[in-house]
């Protein structure tokens, strides 16, 4: 299966931002492309945290989801978007960090809320997601029937996901062949963790890892470390994108994870 990590530098304007997802998603068609994986945020990096509160949209409705399903729709792929600020109902102080994921014929197929709220301070970064997030608490896979005659399993994750193992270890209970990580780390971060952790997730249960990330500059002075990365079931690093917007296209083989489960008995046999 041929997938694609949009790659992006999102700015403070969510017309620009869907714009050029828009514009990514065409070149991920025009190579090829079943799946498309956009980053963390993708819809808005803001001048506050509060800003999410400003565009949040309920589940199902809203101009950004309307969007992205006639993307999807537009460019006949299955589009899991990133993150963007899902309302909570009866709580307008909060929402939540949402996966949504999108066929091909533009339906909402699967929704996942980030479990994990980054907080990082090193004295001179402070970032604290709880301050505006909610977290989620259910792990969520979905199924993608490929033109390779295989269906995957694929497992959802955002971002400070990537540092609780646990999480990766009931996607692959649930029968995971492909974990997706949309993400936004720091430069601070990426630069010390980003690489290994997405080997480690990837050997943890000998499966696909695919990681969509925001990276460069933005307009508002955050700094994002990029790297968006495939890795392939032996924690080999396939394909990467340091900085920039950028389509990052990846031919994945279901039958590189089965030989390697066979190999090394690690994990349950999965078939698709």
């Amino acid at each position: 299966m041929k997938a694609a990590l949009l790659q992006m530098v999102s700015a403070c304007s969510v017309q620009v931002n869907m714009d050029t997802a828009d514009q990514l998603m065409a070149q991920a068609a025009a190579q090829g492309a079943e799946l498309a994986v956009l980053p963390e945020y993708f819809c808005l990096m803001g001048q506050h945290d509060t800003d999410k509160l400003q565009i949040a949209e309920a589940f199902g409705a809203g101009p950004m989801q309307t969007a992205l399903s006639a993307m999807a729709k537009r460019h006949g792929l299955w589009l899991v978007a990133g993150s963007l600020p899902i309302a909570v109902p009866g709580d307008a102080s909060r929402v939540r960090n949402t996966c949504l994921v999108f066929n091909p014929s533009g339906e909402n197929v699967a929704r996942y809320d980030k479990i994990h709220l980054f907080h990082f301070d090193n004295g001179l970064e402070n970032y604290d997601e709880a301050r505006v997030l909610q977290a989620g608490d259910t792990p969520v896979c979905f199924d993608l029937p490929s033109r390779d005659c295989h269906t995957w399993r694929i497992g959802l994750s955002i971002c400070f996901d990537m540092r609780f193992p646990s999480l990766y270890q009931q996607l692959a209970d649930m029968g995971a062949h492909l974990m997706l990580m949309p993400s936004a780390f720091t430069y601070t971060t990426g630069s010390a963790h980003w690489e290994v952790l997405l080997r480690a997730r990837a050997l943890d249960s000998l499966v696909w890892v695919g990681a969509a990330a925001q990276a460069g500059t933005h307009e508002n002075g955050r700094r994002t470390w990029g790297h968006s990365m495939w890795v392939d079931p032996w924690g080999q690093v396939v394909a990467c994108q340091p900085q920039g917007a950028a389509c990052v296209v990846a031919d994945l083989n279901m039958q590189t994870l089965l030989d390697r489960r066979q190999q090394l008995p690690a994990v349950l046999p999965v078939v698709g």
